[in-house]
């Protein structure tokens, strides 16, 4: 019996090995028929007809006629097809094929490409007693495609639905809990919600936990986002033997053959790491080098037999319309792991391994970027679930029992990638505000990066959206659902349009104007280099075409091209896409770390009003706040935005939602910024909030 690998520990989690049956059990019985399963094969679907298949697989207890009949419901629910067909089942596992066809289908799409449109399908088969059983199937029928090319940078890769090359956008999914038998079917949609509203269009179910519950892939169909399905293997290298492989294969099978006709399932992998691990880790390496040529050759080729043949038969058979890829990182054993011009790669150098600055993550740009991160700690809330105030320091047992990584010294890493940008945090909120901070800056740049590389590279899966438990990790949303600044960020990151201005390590900024939309963007671009009092030194505006589902590059500038004569230290730019008067995105550079910055003491007035099932609060500052950050104490309000940047004398009206009075949530209301935790001031009060 195979147990979820992550349930005995990993760099996120603690140890909690489950045992028991956690799901429901039940006792079918039948003498004549019983109906097995229905799968909807998608043989062709394009914008004018949808060629199909209904499978439709029974068990008989002997032989004997049926009678089978298949209605088809459109997205409205009204009918829009009927199919009769006649059969003799014989004893054992039979299976009737009923051709459809359906003309100028309502295709189901990716969030942000269109509707998520679906179809149900009835089948009732009645046996020669009179009895009859019925089994429904619902999906949305869409075309996939993993297309891979050889081009000027290597060999794409890249997802196509409909004909849509697709950017994926988005992170991955771990288990939702330590104990999967807590996680909720609310659970599910908020963790599936959470990724919709961050404007993401994509999640790799990691391969090192368990297989969701169908409620998951049904929230992910209504919500368009695309999953990325990994079959459970998560680093460790499988045992070779035949019994196990014949037992995987039909572990293998059971799980295509239920989530085969989700249309959010559009790549099936072989497993996380397994090859990577194997060509590169150490205590992989070592365990090689131990082993005889002949035992070595056994064992790869067990791997490879498994995941590179097997899985890829199993996925072929039983579910033709979706692709499999045999290993993430990977080329398909194409050739070695993690290439940065093939397949998809895992980038650790950043964090893991040699710690590089995160400056690094310009310099490497992959076809598909599956994994990469920062960590950071949760929400102050989340922290004093499980730590009291005398526990408040990184270094303690609690906070040290709560940082899986490196066994327990991550917070050792974390403090390394602050003080890089943010020098010594003056206090334990201090550190807990600039770790998400770093984390949500370091991100923004690397997601940034890739989508201004498209068609380069086409997906950026950061590692990781969700926790286990309460703790630092990886993750922009912790355990209690509450959104870190990298989730605020990603919203903003991923936006459907967005302008990239990246800035290197050597002072060099490139700047790229990138679009999702299917249709042609005429907009123009600002920037606006200002000093720290509010100043503005220059301005530049320019029309600009953006292509249909492309990133365009609109100028390279070097410091002194932006500053002139200015002080990089007390200067900032401000870059804007703009489609008529409307702000598409906006990105604000800084010149230097923000522990060398002289950033103002900021003053910001607040206002108030009731709107809709919450209320507008309106934030205005005298000059330049980096980083604000509202909070309300341990009251449960939430905000449309947070960890923004606001401008001197530029209004920013946001909503919060709250069913409390005005006045205790304003009551509440603290605001934290970048130049005020560096100064080692606490936040706003909320007596002095309220007042304004």
């Amino acid at each position: 019996m195979r147990k979820a690998p992550y349930s005995y520990g990993w760099d996120w989690g603690p140890r909690m090995v489950n045992a028991g049956i956690w799901k429901d059990v039940r006792v079918e019985a039948w003498d004549a028929v019983r109906v097995d399963g229905l799968h909807i094969a998608q043989q062709r679907v394009d914008a004018d007809s949808a060629q199909l298949q209904a499978q439709l697989e029974l068990q008989a207890g002997r032989s004997g006629p049926v009678q089978v009949t298949l209605e088809v419901l459109g997205p409205d629910g009204q009918q829009v097809g009927q199919f009769t067909q006649e059969a003799v089942v014989d004893p054992g596992q039979n299976r009737i094929d009923l051709p459809v066809r359906i003309a100028k289908p309502k295709r189901w799409f990716p969030a942000g490409y269109g509707a998520q449109d679906r179809y149900t399908f009835v089948a009732s088969v009645r046996d020669a007693a009179g009895d009859s059983q019925q089994i429904k199937r619902v999906t949305g029928l869409r075309s996939v495609e993993l297309r891979r090319e050889k081009d000027q940078w290597g060999k794409s890769m890249e997802i196509v639905i409909n004909g849509i090359p697709i950017f994926a956008k988005g992170a991955n999914l771990i288990p939702l809990d330590a104990f999967p038998s807590r996680v909720s079917a609310a659970r599910m949609r908020s963790t599936l919600q959470d990724a919709r509203d961050a404007n993401m269009n994509m999640l790799r179910t990691w391969g090192g936990g368990h297989y969701q519950d169908d409620h998951f892939y049904e929230v992910a169909d209504e919500l368009g986002i695309m999953i990325w399905q990994d079959f459970m293997f998560g680093g460790a290298v499988p045992p070779y033997d035949v019994e196990f492989r014949e037992n995987t294969r039909q572990e293998a099978i059971e799980q295509v053959k239920r989530l085969r006709d989700h249309p959010s399932v559009v790549l099936w992998c072989g497993n996380n790491e397994v090859q990577t691990g194997w060509e590169n880790w150490g205590d992989r390496v070592k365990f090689k080098q131990s082993l005889d040529p002949e035992e070595r050759s056994r064992v790869e080729r067990g791997m490879t037999t498994l995941f590179g043949t097997v899985f890829r038969e199993v996925v072929a058979t039983y579910d033709r319309d979706v692709p499999y890829w045999a290993t993430s990182p990977g080329t398909n054993f194409d050739g070695a792991a993690d290439q940065a011009n093939d397949g998809d790669m895992h980038y650790w150098k950043v964090w893991g391994g040699p710690a590089l600055p995160v400056t690094e993550y310009l310099n490497v740009t992959p076809r598909f970027m599956s994994e990469y991160g920062l960590q950071s700690f949760p929400d102050m809330r989340t922290v004093r679930v499980f730590a009291d105030a005398a526990d408040m320091d990184p270094e303690s047992p609690v906070m040290r029992a709560h940082q899986k990584f490196d066994k327990g010294n991550g917070n050792k890493r974390l403090m390394l990638y602050i003080r890089r940008e943010f020098g010594e945090p003056k206090d334990f909120e201090s550190f807990v505000y600039l770790s998400q901070l770093m984390q949500a800056e370091g991100i923004n740049l690397a997601a940034s990066h890739l989508r201004a590389s498209r068609p380069q590279s086409m997906g950026s899966l950061y590692w990781q959206l969700n926790d286990v438990w309460p703790g630092a990790s990886w993750s922009s949303v912790d355990y209690y659902g509450r959104w870190k600044a990298l989730q605020y960020h990603a919203r903003r990151f991923y936006a459907p349009e967005m302008i990239a201005a990246l800035r290197n390590d050597k002072g060099q900024t490139q700047v790229s104007l990138v679009s999702d939309r299917t249709t042609a963007l005429n907009a123009r671009w600002r920037m606006r280099v200002m000093g720290m009092d509010g100043k503005l030194l220059s301005k530049r505006e320019q029309k600009a075409t953006i292509k249909p589902l492309s990133s365009l590059r609109v100028g390279d500038f070097s410091d002194a091209q932006l500053l002139g004569k200015a002080d990089p230290k007390r200067s900032y730019a401000v870059f804007e896409l703009l489609e008529g008067d409307t702000l598409l995105s906006r990105e604000v550079m800084f010149f230097a770390p923000a522990k060398q910055l002289a950033l103002p003491a900021a003053k910001i007035d607040s206002q108030w009003r009731a709107d809709g099932d919450g209320y507008a609060l309106t934030l205005t500052s005298n000059t330049l706040a980096r980083e604000v950050w509202l909070s309300f104490g341990d009251l449960e309000v939430s905000v449309a935005d947070n960890a923004f940047d606001l401008l001197p004398g530029e209004p920013l009206t946001l909503h919060v939602t709250s069913k409390l009075p005005m006045a205790q949530v304003q009551a509440a209301l603290q605001v934290r910024d970048l130049a005020a935790t560096l100064a080692g001031a606490p936040p706003e009060p909320p007596e002095a909030a309220a007042a304004k």
